[in-house]
């Protein structure tokens, strides 16, 4: 059937959590009920939510499920955005700007029409396809719902054997979690190293200390399907060379941006599946439609190229972005350097801009170099071991790209660098940075200052 319309103009997002609910926040903000209807899909329970919060959720570091929530349907609902949860956009009509809905509990089906249209549909785990991967037991892990799922496995599942399929981010989060709860963990994972978002040197480091939690870490292994006993639930995951036995399987591969509803309709998509939009959000070639989130592709300010990065961060500035167009405001979003930081126990990881291979592949030629440092004065108190490496390139000293593993404070300090990526700094350039210094804090020369000026004088000696 077809809703009456009783207002101005009417706003549809598909999807509640970061991106749609922001954008729908900041319309709200900027235009009152009688000015915008806005009416938001969800075809889950939970809106606004922390999804990088879940392994810490099931780990036991959060408690409680609900401190993952910014903001409650009915808080968004208080502020007039009609929010219809457990409903799940079907089909996008461009031409007759109307979107149909499935109620997942009733299968009821309604068209809804727009004048503006937002789709915030996230990212979806990558499951291969092969044998087992539905089976019971066999878990990917990117809503609150994903992770309510999990958890109810655990708590009903007697062995202690659990199998992480994937060693990045949350392939990673999520061993450490399965560690924390009294699991037997194994990781498999394809590539030599775990967190291909590192150099495999860089990524070495993640092993050791992933090892050193108890983890047993499996490299340059392909998984081939999950074995299943008798009563059709997972009892291994199954490898080219050996079967790793499993009372329950977590999926770390990734994720891919969930567009098949964007695809249907015709949306432009990039080469990583991700809907392509300009810089105010909005999706290429179609002026009432805009797009943000996981499900988008972004422009990569260090390689010049579209790329697809799923975090919570951008996903809130998109829908800050959408919401101030949409409410008749300007807004832009520039672009990443893609900058990300997690941990395995005390271990901190962190990135942003290129990886050597990124910088072969988009043609750049670079110096690498990689320094040992202490998060600290050495001779304060509980100074920790770092390690910097930093990529510039040749003639010109750019900066690149920097990885960074170490113990406390060593995280955050890629902030520096992203800042620096961000303003299209050299190395030389970062040598003369302005750091805060005190002996708790940092030796007089910053070990990212370290890596800057041995970067700089490689680049200075190739010239």
């Amino acid at each position: 059937m077809n809703m009456s319309r009783t207002r101005g103009e009417r706003l549809v997002v598909i999807g509640g959590d970061a991106a749609g609910m922001s954008a729908a926040s900041q319309a709200r903000r900027l235009k009152g009920p009688d000015e915008l209807e806005i009416v938001a899909f969800e075809r889950g329970h939970f809106t606004s939510y922390s999804a990088c919060g879940i392994p810490y959720w099931v780990g036991g570091d959060v408690t409680d499920r609900d401190r993952l929530i910014a903001r409650t349907p009915e808080e968004h609902r208080a502020r007039d955005i009609d929010l219809r949860l457990r409903t799940e956009v079907t089909d996008i009509d461009l031409d007759g700007q109307r979107v149909r809905a499935r109620d997942v509990d009733s299968g009821a089906e309604s068209w809804t029409s727009y004048d503006k249209l937002v789709i915030a549909t996230g990212a979806r785990p990558i499951r291969p396809d092969m044998p087992g991967m539905d089976a019971p037991g066999v878990h990917g892990v990117q809503t609150l719902d994903d992770g309510q799922a999990l958890l109810d496995t655990l708590a009903r599942t007697r062995g202690r054997r659990a199998v992480v399929v994937g060693a990045g981010y949350i392939g990673v989060e999520m061993a450490e979690a399965l560690i924390n709860r009294g699991y037997e963990v194994t990781v498999v994972n394809r590539g030599s190293e775990p967190m291909s978002t590192l150099d495999p040197d860089m990524g070495r480091l993640v092993h050791k200390a992933m090892e050193g939690l108890g983890i047993t870490m499996v490299n340059d292994a392909e998984v081939t399907g999950i074995a299943t006993g008798d009563d059709g639930r997972v009892r291994a995951v199954a490898t080219q060379d050996r079967d790793f036995p499993a009372d329950v399987v977590v999926l770390g591969i990734g994720v891919r941006p969930e567009t098949a509803l964007a695809k249907a309709a015709g949306l432009p998509l990039g080469t990583h599946g991700g809907l392509l939009t300009d810089r105010s959000m909005r999706v290429r070639g179609h002026e009432n439609v805009w797009a943000g989130g996981d499900c988008v592709e972004v422009l990569d300010l260090v390689s010049g190229q579209e790329r697809h990065i799923a975090l919570g961060t951008h996903a809130n500035k998109h829908g800050q972005v959408i919401g101030t167009n949409v409410g008749g405001g300007y807004a832009t979003f520039p672009g990443v350097v893609g900058t990300a930081v997690s941990k395995v126990c005390d271990l901190e990881i962190a990135r942003t801009g290129l990886r050597e291979k990124d910088a072969h592949r988009v043609g750049l030629r670079f110096e690498a170099v990689t320094i040992e440092s202490t998060s600290r004065a050495g001779y304060y108190p509980d100074a920790s071991p770092m390690t910097v490496k930093m990529l510039a390139e040749l003639r010109t000293g750019r900066l690149l790209g920097v990885q960074i593993v170490g113990r406390e404070g060593a995280g955050k300090r890629v902030d520096i660098a992203a800042v620096a990526l961000t303003a299209g700094m050299t190395a030389e350039q970062m040598t003369t940075l302005d750091l805060g210094y005190a002996p708790p804090f940092s030796p007089v020369w910053d070990p990212v200052l370290v890596a800057a000026r041995k970067a700089a004088a490689k680049v200075r000696g190739s010239l």
